[in-house]
């Protein structure tokens, strides 16, 4: 299976939710005694078609007159949420409730508070060229996305005809944008302008790539770029007028962390694990380096070839590991889910944080590599729940996702997959480091005591080696999404914790039945929801869930 086929449907998924996929009769489990589950699947199937906004001029519409209207509805829907009891159901089904409740915080706060269409360029990006490694893309995104990494190029008839009708709502889109975006959001505005340029250019490239298709597409593509073009050219027209902060604030920030992606933390208390995991990764790293400083270092692959005999090597070793030391089930899909993404060899110079990994030690990138054998688990296994079988919209997947893939890396360490490699483990302490260290930048900006510049310094300062440059897209990149997505740039941390705080309270509970092959095979499982539902269904603890709710 090619990697379009495989992840087309992921695409589809998280684009939208059919009537047909909420049609999907429910497994005995589900129904439980619980007839009013299947008013909450009803609701779900109500609740998305809703959450997406109808067109104006053939775009979708985010008009601040829409947008009011559409914020009284959507209480409508919190009240039938509401009028669902859900107490008394299994487990497994009262999570799904919680997971539609906090999809509805989401949108509210997204209106009341975060405002990406009001404030932030880049939510007008319509055309991507790659696919997230997260059942979304991260980050606030519009609803018509040009999703092009899923065409195959030469373009048959009908992707030509389907790819200029998807090209067609960028210009309408942009036209609105201008009246939307009243927000004085600088770093925000600064930083979306940069990425309207990068759509023009990515519009340039597949202008050549389809300089032989129709003259439909041709023209379709041509306006997509005139339209994007003059957006750019309005944007730094009104730069300099864009003077305020972009963070939210500590009280919102806390807000949404506990309602929306139901992390059960603070601002606070975020910033003191951060700080904590920022300390032990350099020290840890230290000692490593101590332990192993009669030993040579780690050298890169020196050129194209030796990078991919290396990086396949490398992913055969990997999966045997899995299986050897009886770790977890291994799936068909895992190996070529890792075998599609091992990169290509790149210049010395050009190599970001992730490059520099990927080019000494591929595996201690395999580990965060979790994050593929999630989407093809979706794709490949769809979870039984209709509810949680696509992607929860907000990001709300980051602590589960972006937490599971950070802690495989030092789970593995622990294992002993580096024992025959010591220096490989100092890449898993380096890549701990600039994870918090990011994180903790961004903390600061959402707080407004840092700009999005400062908390870049403090991102690069913090990254062990020299290996975060500031000249490299990849620090822009990163700190632009954490601004636009609060609890991102932590999540990778503090979705860890809960990982890590997970798996002793099952061992506690299960005693000498615990094995990482069933933690593991649990959590996959549950699907990718927040850690605090995984937890409650693994556990049956729900005291976090109760502590949220009374936070609301």
């Amino acid at each position: 299976m090619t990697q379009n086929r495989r992840f087309r449907g992921i695409a589809a998924g998280v684009a939208a939710i059919t009537v047909a996929l909420w049609a999907v009769p429910l497994s005995a489990a589900q129904k439980g005694g619980s007839p009013q589950y299947d008013d909450l699947v009803a609701l779900f199937g109500d609740w998305r078609t809703f959450e997406s906004p109808g067109l104006l001029e053939g775009a979708p519409d985010y008009t601040a007159a829409t947008t009011a209207k559409r914020h009284k509805a959507l209480q409508s829907y919190q009240d039938r949420l509401q009028a669902i009891d859900a107490s008394a159901w299994p487990v497994v089904q009262q999570v799904d409730w919680h997971v539609l409740r906090a999809e509805m915080n989401g949108m509210d706060f997204n209106i009341r508070v975060l405002k990406p269409w009001a404030r932030d360029p880049a939510f007008y990006k319509s055309v991507w060229t790659y696919q997230s490694d997260t059942p979304a893309h991260e980050g606030p995104t519009h609803h018509a996305l040009v999703e092009l990494w899923t065409y195959s190029f030469p373009l048959s008839r009908e992707s030509e005809r389907k790819l200029a009708a998807e090209l067609a709502t960028i210009a309408p889109l942009l036209k609105q944008a201008r009246r939307n975006l009243v927000g004085n959001a600088r770093d925000l505005w600064v930083a979306g302008t940069a990425t309207m340029r990068e759509q023009a250019d990515a519009l340039g490239g597949l202008a050549d790539r389809t300089a032989a298709a129709s003259r439909d597409l041709k023209a379709a593509v041509a306006d997509a770029r005139a339209a994007t073009d003059a957006f750019i050219a309005w944007l730094d027209e009104q730069e300099p007028s864009k003077t305020g902060p972009s963070g939210i604030g500590k009280e919102n920030y806390t807000w949404y962390l506990r309602n929306v992606h139901l992390v059960p933390m603070t601002w606070e208390d975020e910033v003191q694990l951060l700080k904590r995991e920022l300390a032990r990764a350099h020290a840890s790293l230290r000692l490593e380096e101590h332990r192993n400083r009669n030993l040579p270092q780690l050298v890169p692959a020196r050129d194209a070839a030796e990078y991919e005999r290396r990086a396949l090597q490398s992913v055969d070793k990997y999966m045997a590991f899995m299986v050897d030391q009886d770790i977890l089930t291994v799936q068909p899909y895992m190996k070529p889910a890792l075998q599609e993404r091992i990169g290509v060899f790149v210049p010395e110079e050009q190599r970001h944080f992730f490059g520099r990994a990927l080019h000494v030690a591929p595996m201690t990138l395999w580990t965060h590599f979790y994050h593929w054998w999630d989407l093809a688990r979706i794709s490949d296994m769809p979870h039984e729940s209709p509810i949680r079988r696509g992607a929860l919209l907000y990001n709300i997947f980051d602590s589960r996702a972006e937490g599971m893939a950070t802690a495989m890396e030092e789970i593995m360490l622990h294992v002993g997959l580096f024992d025959d490699n010591p220096r490989a483990r100092e890449v898993v302490w380096i890549m701990l480091a600039q994870r918090a260290a990011r994180g903790l930048g961004s903390l600061y900006a959402h707080a407004n005591t840092y700009t999005m510049k400062e908390a870049a310094d403090y991102h690069v300062k913090w990254t062990p080696r020299g290996w975060m440059r500031a000249d490299l897209d990849l620090l822009g990149f990163e700190q632009q999404l954490f601004m636009r997505q609060p609890g991102y740039g932590s999540s990778y941390v503090t979705g860890k914790h809960l990982v890590d705080s997970l798996m002793a309270e099952r061992a506690e509970q299960l005693g000498a039945d615990f094995s990482l092959k069933r933690f593991f095979t649990e959590i996959d499982e549950t699907g990718v929801i927040p850690m605090s539902l995984v937890r409650w269904q693994l556990t049956g603890k729900r005291d976090e869930i109760d502590a949220l709710m009374k936070a609301d």
